[in-house]
């Protein structure tokens, strides 16, 4: 039998799992403060771009097992448990902002004061090792006048959802983090997961919160290796994507290939934030971190590389392939994309930008509020086609580009420079070119 789930935050992680876990049974509530947000839902439509999304919230809504809504108290009332899955982005002095959870967490509590039965929450959102322990735990005591234990439980169940591949990520995770104090949040967890095949670990909740900073500091340790790594090797004359392959096929030594790609700078809602936030506990501590400290100026160093290889033909016309942060999404959040557009804008290039997965019309929430901040007229710089991308470049910028894409650029502009910060391009697309690789 599904549990009956309220899920608060209806972002990408909230989306994808209220979607994947309404497939498994489960009866969802999603709960959101944005109405937009909301009313897309309830009419059986995704707020967010992700591949497989659209159909899993169609039939999901059409069975009756996703509904949304604005008011907390409604659905915490109508439920058993609440996934809290808002966000937790980078306050001003670089520390991790819990200022939505906690706001989530009293309404969760204040809610369960009202509210007859037992009632488990289970957070998802990022947060530094021991908040829940110290932090939302009390404040879920305070505000609900129950004690742990006693008609409330609490786990924390870190994601470890890709965006442009979240559903499949749901579906097959590598395992299944399980923070909790008692046996019956374990159980919780585990009926949540039915049916999936993965491991499911038990741990301590401070545990789960360190195990997700611990993948977040990897995957970005990665990328900054292989793109630091990359740019050495190729002035040595070296092709860095050979070589990586290379080294990646030590399995046993070198774990995964898992972002060890050479290619551009990292960025997104995750990596950047959880690297400050890291950084900002261990300052706080007054604990040394010479190597992570690095990561971010050597992502930003990278954006640099790229401004000077585009740099290197002077200035002019730019035609840009590529502006969210990966393939398959629509987030432009802490785009390196975007921050090479605004330095480009600033130095007098003009711009010509062509992303299939951006539809302004459909960017809200916080993927709205940062690309009006950052590129206000991003509706100007968008262009419909690959061909009219091209119209009057002096220069081709790869970023995120299919096969067809390559082939209508190598037929129409073969004598323009083109800079490929994505790499993969297969051989013959390249002939006749005048081609220059980040690290190759």
């Amino acid at each position: 039998m599904g549990l009956r789930i309220s899920l608060f935050g209806l972002g990408y992680v909230g989306t994808v799992s209220g979607a994947c876990l309404a497939k498994r049974g489960h009866e969802i509530f999603g709960v959101d403060k944005n109405p937009c947000k909301v009313a897309l839902l309830e009419g059986g439509h995704s707020p967010i771009v992700e591949a497989g999304l659209d159909e899993l919230i169609r039939e999901a809504v059409g069975a009756g097992r996703f509904r949304a809504t604005v008011d907390p108290e409604r659905a915490v009332r109508e439920t058993d448990v609440s996934l809290v899955s808002v966000g937790t982005p980078s306050a001003r002095d670089a520390s991790l902002s819990l200022e939505a959870v906690e706001t989530v967490t009293r309404e969760i509590g204040e809610a369960l004061r009202r509210k007859p039965g037992p009632h488990a929450v289970i957070y998802r959102s990022t947060v530094l090792p021991g908040t829940t322990d110290e932090r939302f735990i009390p404040l879920l005591e305070e505000t609900s006048g129950r004690r742990l234990g006693e008609g409330l439980d609490v786990c924390y169940n870190p994601e470890f959802l890709r965006e442009g591949s979240a559903v499949a990520d749901f579906h097959r995770p590598p395992l299944i983090v399980a923070g909790a104090r008692t046996p019956c949040g374990f159980r919780l967890l585990e009926t949540m997961y039915a049916g999936i095949e993965a491991e499911i670990v038990r741990t301590s909740l401070r545990t789960a919160e360190a195990v997700k900073y611990l993948a977040n500091l990897y995957h970005a340790l990665k990328i900054c290796f292989a793109n630091e790594a990359g740019a050495v090797l190729k002035e040595m004359g070296v092709d860095a994507r050979e070589a990586m392959e290379i080294f990646c096929k030590d399995r046993v030594l070198n774990i995964s290939a898992a972002y060890l790609r050479p290619g551009y700078a990292f960025g997104g809602s995750c990596l950047p934030k959880d690297l400050r936030a890291f950084l900002h506990g261990a300052r706080s501590l007054n604990v040394e971190t010479p190597l992570l400290s690095q990561l971010l100026p050597s992502n930003g160093r990278h954006v640099d590389r790229a401004f000077d290889l585009i740099a290197e033909n002077g200035r002019g016309h730019i035609a840009l392939f590529g502006l969210t942060f990966k393939a398959g999404t629509d987030d432009l959040r802490e785009s390196p994309l975007v921050t090479l557009s605004e330095r480009l804008l600033g130095k007098g290039y003009e711009l010509r930008i062509f992303d299939p997965d951006i539809n302004t019309a459909r960017l809200i929430g916080a993927n709205r509020d940062f690309i009006e901040r950052e590129i206000p007229h991003l509706d100007r710089l968008l262009q419909p086609d690959v061909v009219s991308t091209l119209v009057g470049a002096d220069a081709i910028v790869l970023a995120k580009v299919g096969r067809s894409e390559m082939e209508t650029i190598a037929s129409l502009h073969p004598e323009v420079p083109v800079i490929d910060l994505q790499g993969g391009q297969e051989p013959g697309a390249l002939q006749g070119l005048d081609y220059r690789g980040i690290c190759w």
